[in-house]
């Protein structure tokens, strides 16, 4: 993710942006885990869709570490590429919308197991900058690529 280099007109992000969005969904997650609430889970999968959709520049996290965070730091040596984070943020608004309708349900393992792999996925983000959707992103884009050419 972030050995890529690119410029902010390429939609590089700031990959310590990232990491801090990363720790604020972590703790939504934790909420709604704690809570089994779909109701969190709900929001939290509204605000990755947010940013799957239209760029992750709609993310209040992300707002929130460039106005208060950013400021105090030097630039990044590094950008990371955009494509890769907002395919991880449709697969987190997959695992929230799983875990809200497993809670929503009564069926609360499923709200538990897919809220815990939300959360275990932001919490290897947040602490060790290890992004698990922009890993998998290069093997979903050549399947594509290849079901494209068939």
């Amino acid at each position: 993710m972030a050995d890529q280099r690119t410029s902010d007109a390429d939609g590089g992000v700031d990959p310590r942006g990232v990491r801090f969005s990363a720790a604020m969904t972590s703790a939504v997650l934790t909420l709604g885990l704690l809570t089994a609430s779909p109701r969190v889970l709900l929001a939290q999968a509204a605000l990755f869709a947010l940013c799957a959709a239209f760029g992750l520049r709609v993310n209040p996290y992300g707002a929130a570490y460039r106005r208060t965070v950013r400021p105090h730091l030097t630039a990044p040596p590094v950008l990371a590429a955009e494509a890769p984070l907002r395919f991880a943020q449709a697969v987190g608004c997959a695992f929230a919308l799983i875990g809200a309708l497993g809670y929503a349900s009564g069926v609360t393992a499923i709200g538990v197991a897919a809220t815990a792999c939300a959360l275990a996925a932001a919490l290897l983000n947040a602490v060790f900058g290890v992004c698990v959707g922009c890993h998998c992103y290069p093997v979903v884009a050549r399947i594509r690529g290849t079901l494209t050419r068939a």
